[in-house]
């Protein structure tokens, strides 16, 4: 029987694509640029399988007409970029990749909190430029961390594990919006209150963090009534998906002093950041570094790679999305 036929649609850790080649005839993106729709859709009809990444953007329209692929194995946990629904009429199934993750997500996230709170972009830069005077007692003061309250929006696995360094390494107290009720005992174990709301969250929180899903349910979830519904002097932290934040209404909260900074890793339209944000001084910028580290990014693309091995070994797939 002829090996299936594999696109991975960028380049993945030389380990993983060495064990993709071993399995499968497999087609590797060697110039590593983003493919287009057309190519996409292309592909589609030309593979038993691609390997597609959160820059591959799928929409239903990529779908169209005769398609040879059966899966779909995506490199992450989010999946908004594909649309589900179009996948599922044309019978593939899509995977993810949960659980490798979640420790090196919810470090970022501690970095682009504590890096806003502090001012650490901001003094990096000066030293840098050679602006820097010397000590006194009134430079670039920051707000304090310790003791004060996050809020966390989507008590998952990264959610758990970032309140998790929170609440034991810096003594905050946590709450948190979850659509889904979380056992008390368990939420105790991380410190943790769940609150009805999300205006609940943002009404107590110094410091909101997300880790909800992207996509349709949840697109623009921070918006400007929600902005104006944080505590005043708060900052907002975002490695969840670009789409949960209305980047516009997220400017202008920023320009007026509704909100005091924000610590990003992901945005609406990534590569593109608004340069109203690269302006500002009380804004950290990430390039979606959550899982990059060569431990976390090797694991997941062994997982993509047990899901296409059981797939077409004809075994049920441990990540099945769709």
């Amino acid at each position: 029987m002829p090996r299936p036929r594999i696109l991975v649609t960028r380049r993945w850790p030389a380990a993983v694509e060495a064990v993709l080649a071993e399995r499968f005839e497999v087609t590797l993106n060697r110039d590593d640029i983003p493919l287009g729709e057309n190519e996409l859709r292309q592909a589609l009809s030309d593979y038993d399988a691609v390997l597609p990444t959160v820059s591959d953007k799928l929409p239903a329209a990529v779908f169209a007409g005769d398609i040879r692929t059966k899966m779909l194995g995506n490199f992450g946990v989010g999946f908004n970029h594909i649309d589900i629904a179009s996948a599922k009429a044309k019978d593939i199934t899509v995977t993810n990749t949960p659980g490798v993750l979640t420790d090196c997500t919810a470090d970022i996230a501690m970095l682009l909190l504590l890096s806003v709170a502090r001012r650490g972009g901001e003094g990096e830069r000066q030293v840098r430029a050679g602006e820097w005077k010397g000590w006194c007692p009134t430079h670039m003061i920051g707000t304090k961390v310790t003791g004060k309250t996050v809020g966390v929006i989507g008590f998952g696995r990264i959610g758990r594990a970032f309140a998790q360094r929170c609440h034991f390494g810096f003594g905050m107290d946590i709450v948190f919006y979850n659509r889904s009720q979380v056992d008390p005992a368990e939420a105790a174990r991380y410190g943790a209150r769940q609150l009805s709301t999300v205006e609940d969250v943002l009404a107590v929180s110094d410091f909101v963090s997300l880790h909800c899903p992207g996509g349709a349910e949840n697109r623009y979830l921070m918006n400007a009534a929600r902005f104006a519904a944080m505590k005043p002097g708060a900052f907002l932290i975002n490695t969840a998906r670009g789409d949960v934040v209305d980047e516009a209404a997220l400017i202008a909260a920023l320009a007026n002093g509704t909100i005091s900074g924000v610590g990003f890793d992901v945005y609406e339209r990534e590569p593109q950041v608004p340069e109203a944000l690269v302006r500002m001084e009380n804004v950290v910028l990430l390039p979606h570094l959550g899982s990059a580290t060569e431990e976390t990014r090797t694991a997941m693309g062994m997982k993509v790679v047990e899901n296409v091995t059981a797939f077409f070994e004809g075994r049920e797939v441990p990540d099945r999305v769709a």
